[in-house]
């Protein structure tokens, strides 16, 4: 069990963060790529011809039946996600994730063998649960072994590759379109057996998070994951890390007594001194926001769109969605030097105004039929998906895994990650219908929710960059929350914190130890 929990031995430093950065990379290439690979199969002839009854391209399909077709999946997430706040913090990151990715396999090969409507349904569930608990989970884990200076970096990757599988999707989607039989779109499904498999293979030899090793008394296991990560650092750097770990875990613990002592599913439902439901509430609510930006409105539905909207041919609409997959994963990059520089906040602002100008300009665009408004159309699909990658592809993901208190995190996590999953599925039911019923009209309606969005973001979301998962916990411990904090106010507030806890004998320390935590002697170790 021991080896399990603490991974290779011999991986350690730089090493150890990067493969941990591709493990997770890899399993969210499998997530982008599950959300891209029926856009370009449902309007494919082989897939048609199999499913007549949600042919609505050269046939006389339902169009209800086809958006639930699509929809359905993320049913399958969004109960993934809630199963993952039950098991998660019990079987710890590790092992959730490695059950994730076995269940969508599994829901895989029942998809690519499907004969009939029923059994993909069925398929797409089950796939749909075991990304739920991946994606519920990944973040949390990536997040728990990152460094403060980089975390966004390494998340952003993350979902940069997110992205990427998507891209991967469409173009796997058009080559397979030349094949005339069954494998046209049996294999682009088929092939996420692969990417599940190798999560499985990278996750088994790495290790376990500190922070819930520490939360579940397994003290010796995390300070030689502590070490690891911080081997090439000065010989400190662990330790207060650990210091700081256990201090807010005391802390924490403490206010749910306050509570009641309430389990920890009923605690993010409560406020208390930590603001247990308060910053559950964000990271939903910016899960939310990032479905309601009509991202997904682009992602499942780029060849409808260039189709139905833009009036492509099939053909060229399928091209056209590949060079938008590739031209949105290159809109990923630049958030990856810049997030933890720029901040999470200036980045999902301006990808806030971008997105709805974008939408805008597409409504007005695709309220005719001509060729040259078709073209303005077409760059502002691909000006909404820049936008969107700068800032809201890796923001609300981030913000997610940053916000929770450690007692909470897998469940609070979980519970966001559900609602993105309840309102990719509305999103992706209601995108055909609409468009088919009041055309441009449906980008007027997501243009909106981008203008709206804003004053939300400016006004509630605390900026997280530079921060320990620790000292983000004192932005919410205060009177107030605080959205802006100097590096120096917070280093100060969380020495005397972690001071306060050794006094009281909450942070478990040797007399040696003790005597430097003063507030003065963790602001300068913090510095070195």
């Amino acid at each position: 069990m021991r080896s399990f929990l603490i991974g290779s031995p011999s991986l350690s430093g730089r090493a150890l963060s990067r493969l941990i950065s591709l493990a997770c990379s890899v399993a969210f290439i499998l997530f982008g790529y599950e959300q891209g690979v029926m856009g370009g199969i449902i309007t494919g002839p082989a897939f048609t011809q199999q499913f007549p009854s949600i042919n609505t391209t050269t046939g006389n399909g339902n169009t209800q039946l086809q958006g639930f077709t699509v929809a359905i999946y993320n049913i399958g997430c969004w109960a993934g996600s809630l199963l993952t706040m039950v098991v998660g913090e019990r079987l710890g990151r590790k092992k959730t994730i490695i059950v994730g990715a076995t269940v969508l396999a599994i829901g895989t090969v029942i998809q690519c063998s499907s004969y009939s409507l029923a059994q993909l349904l069925v398929g797409r569930i089950i796939t749909g649960t075991g990304n739920g608990i991946i994606t519920s989970t990944i973040p949390v884990w990536h997040a728990e072994l990152c460094k403060a200076e980089s975390r966004g970096k390494f998340v952003t990757v993350e979902l940069s590759t997110n992205v990427g599988g998507v891209a991967v999707a469409y173009w796997v989607d058009y080559g397979m379109g030349y094949v005339n039989s069954g494998a046209q779109w049996r294999f682009p499904i088929a092939l996420q057996v692969f990417f599940a498999l190798s999560t499985v293979s990278l996750v088994t030899f790495l290790p376990e998070t500190p922070r819930w090793l520490l939360s579940h008394g397994m003290d010796a296991e995390a300070k030689d994951i502590l070490t690891r990560l911080h081997v090439e650092e000065n010989a400190s750097a662990a330790e207060r890390e650990r210091l700081e770990i256990v201090a807010a875990i005391a802390q924490e613990r403490e206010a749910q007594e306050r509570l009641g002592g309430k389990g920890s599913i009923s605690t993010i439902f409560t406020n208390g001194e930590q603001r247990f439901f308060y910053r559950t509430m964000l990271s939903v609510w910016a899960m939310i926001m990032q479905q309601l930006t009509g991202i997904n409105l682009i992602t499942y539905y780029a060849p409808y769109i260039f189709i139905k909207s833009v009036r492509f041919s099939q053909r060229l609409s399928a091209l056209m969605s590949g060079f938008l997959s590739l031209f949105y994963w290159l809109s990923t990059l630049p958030p990856i030097f810049m997030i933890d520089r720029v901040g999470r906040r200036p980045l999902l602002l301006i990808g806030l105004i971008g997105m709805a100008c974008s939408m805008f300009v597409l409504a007005g665009t695709t309220s005719v039929v001509s060729f040259a408004p078709g073209v303005v159309a077409t760059v502002a699909l691909f000006a909404y998906d820049f936008f969107f990658g700068i800032g809201w592809i890796p923001g609300p993901w981030l913000l997610a895994s940053e916000y929770a208190p450690l007692t909470i995190r897998s469940q609070s996590a979980a519970l966001a990650t559900s609602a993105t999953w309840i309102f990719t599925f509305l999103v992706a039911e209601i995108t055909p219908v609409a468009i088919d019923n009041i055309r441009w009209k449906t980008y007027i309606i997501f243009g909106v929710f981008n203008v709206v969005f804003f004053p939300i973001v400016y006004y509630f979301y605390p900026e997280t960059k530079g921060k320990t998962l620790e000292q983000i916990d004192l932005l919410f411990s205060g009177p107030k929350v605080l959205i802006d904090i100097s590096q120096a106010e917070l280093l100060e507030m969380q020495g005397k914190h972690i001071e306060m806890a050794v006094k009281a004998r909450k942070v478990d320390v040797d007399e040696y130890d003790a005597e430097k935590m003063s507030t003065t002697h963790y602001i300068e170790g913090a510095k070195v």
